[in-house]
């Protein structure tokens, strides 16, 4: 059976987007007067490319038949060969063939002119044969086609990155997001609108969405509302006054200004170092406690992490994240924030105890959510403290709460600054909050283990800290040991290192020896 080239994966593999193809959509744009998505564009250009290709098969086939094994031909008929591009060619000859299987059958010589010059194809074969379809009189006659929408269903792929390209090098298409309009079609918004676009902003003290924004705006266009709202957003988007803070799917306005300005960058404590490890060396119970830590560095894409089908989650909070006020994003997490439609959603925490609206703000890029910094000293959280959020009937709203207890001074395992030097001992401390024995960490002194902190960008190896918070550890165990779990809450006191490397340090050296239950100790004669 005869093929369309369009049919073919390599056909939009070798896509090259067409001065003709920029032409239609231009069209297209002009004809609706409205924006479209760069899949509607897409599809718009399959089957332009489609109905190109069936125009030419049908000219080609008005001045001949398509050629089919089976068919008889006389010295001058004219044939097309849509496996030639659908070129045509004229019988200028015939001679008899013959098959050992097959017997005798005719084999015709057709002419095409340059390039091809003359060729011999089988005729009068009364077999089976994958080109004898129909009657050879019409474009039906060649490979059902395959509708437009399939088409991009199966090569989207190869498809949107080289339409994208072409568009957004063309001076005609404006875009915001993956919408597009032509430029000439736009809404003029001037630098009044802006202004009055940041007075609304200012005034609500809220981020708010462009259809808010233009009831302000008093634009006096006839134009539609879709073509209004994607005026302004374009518009909005080369100010850097402005700032998309929505979840994905939803665009809503902000002032930068307004902003914390501690989301210009990753705090200090979460700046991650560039550690790698390998998956394969720890063992079972080891990637056991991966899945169990809450750490935004890493990938549980590769690890059995079940679905967060529950309407709260609990995590422990870490060093890091008290330090730096925030949460880490993972699957556990992840399911409860929403996703930015750029670089960050607001979002709003509410103490479950005491009904408390925390701003808060969602850092997609680097899978964190700043702004509970005030929440932890308020409450006296400690590093372990158990932190658990709840879903409420709003996306952008959340409960978070944690795990209250009569104040008491406890025995807990705490970090001291001595001479300088990072050291652990069992100290007497005021705990408010359920916690995790294995991850506590307590302080007496902040500023003194701030200025241990080893900077992400530092060059020293993990393995001489971690053996010195190993061996600190153990001294002060009785039983001699240190959980995994513990020498990761306790080397992130001073170094930020997601629990990965932390563990293939463990199986790699053998100065560390498994006790079971992911309990480790030390042996120095094997350091």
């Amino acid at each position: 059976m005869a093929q369309r080239k369009t049919q073919t994966p390599k056909y939009w593999q070798d896509l090259t987007i067409q001065s003709d193809d920029i032409e239609y959509l231009f069209k297209v744009l002009l004809d609706s007067t409205q924006p479209h998505t760069i899949e509607q564009l897409a599809l718009a250009l399959i089957q332009h490319r489609l109905e190109q290709e069936e125009l030419a098969m049908q000219m080609e086939l008005e001045g001949g038949m398509v050629y089919q094994p089976r068919g008889h031909y006389e010295i001058g008929d004219r044939l097309v060969f849509p496996r030639y591009n659908y070129a045509g060619g004229t019988v200028v000859g015939q001679r008899t063939g013959y098959h050992p299987r097959y017997g005798n059958f005719s084999v015709v010589q057709v002419d095409f002119g340059a390039p091809y010059s003359v060729r011999e194809f089988a005729a009068d074969f009364s077999y089976a044969h994958p080109l004898n379809i129909g009657d050879g009189s019409s474009a039906a006659d060649v490979e059902e086609k395959v509708s437009a929408a399939e088409l991009y269903a199966h090569h989207r792929g190869w498809i949107l990155p080289k339409l994208v390209e072409a568009l957004q090098v063309h001076p005609d298409f404006a875009h915001f997001q993956d919408t597009w309009l032509l430029k000439g079609l736009l809404v003029p918004i001037n630098a009044g609108h802006l202004n009055i676009a940041e007075a609304a902003i200012d005034y609500n003290a809220r981020p708010l969405p462009a259809s808010a924004l233009l009831k302000d705006l008093d634009l006096s266009s006839t134009a539609s509302p879709a073509v209004q709202e994607f005026s302004l957003n374009y518009t909005l988007t080369t100010d850097e006054r402005f700032v998309n803070v929505g979840p994905r799917g939803q665009v809503l306005w902000y002032l930068r200004r307004m902003m914390p300005q501690a989301l210009e960058q990753v705090p200090r404590h979460l700046q991650l170092p560039d550690l790698s490890f390998d998956l394969n060396q720890l063992d079972s119970d080891l990637r056991h406690l991966l899945v169990e830590i809450d750490d935004e560095a890493t990938d549980y894409s590769v690890l059995p992490v079940p679905p967060t089908v529950s309407d709260e989650a609990t995590l422990v909070l870490s060093w890091p994240h008290r330090r730096a006020g925030t949460l880490p994003i993972t699957a556990r997490t992840a399911p409860f924030f929403p996703q930015p439609d750029d670089e960050y959603v607001r979002i709003t925490f509410v103490d479950r105890q005491s009904g408390e609206r925390i701003p808060g703000w969602v850092v997609g890029k680097h899978n964190y959510v700043w702004g509970l910094a005030d929440w932890y000293a308020r409450h006296q959280l400690v590093t372990g403290a158990y932190i658990t959020l709840h879903r409420t009937d709003s996306p952008l709203t959340l409960e978070i709460s944690y795990r209250p207890v009569r104040p008491k001074r406890e025995w807990v395992r705490s970090v001291v600054v001595q001479g300088g030097r990072l050291t652990f001992q069992n100290m007497r401390l005021q705990i408010t909050c359920q916690y995790d024995e294995l991850m506590i960490v307590g302080e007496d002194n902040p500023a003194a283990v701030d200025a241990l902190w080893e900077d992400a960008r530092s060059s020293k190896p993990l393995l001489p800290l971690l053996r010195q918070v190993a061996l600190e550890l153990i001294k002060i165990n009785p039983q001699g040991t240190v959980h995994a779990k513990t020498l990761y809450s306790a080397v992130n006191v001073v170094r930020r290192c997601p629990p990965g490397p932390i563990f293939q340090e463990l199986v790699r050296n053998e100065c560390f020896v498994p006790m079971g239950h992911g309990y480790w100790t030390y042996d120095a004669s094997r350091a």
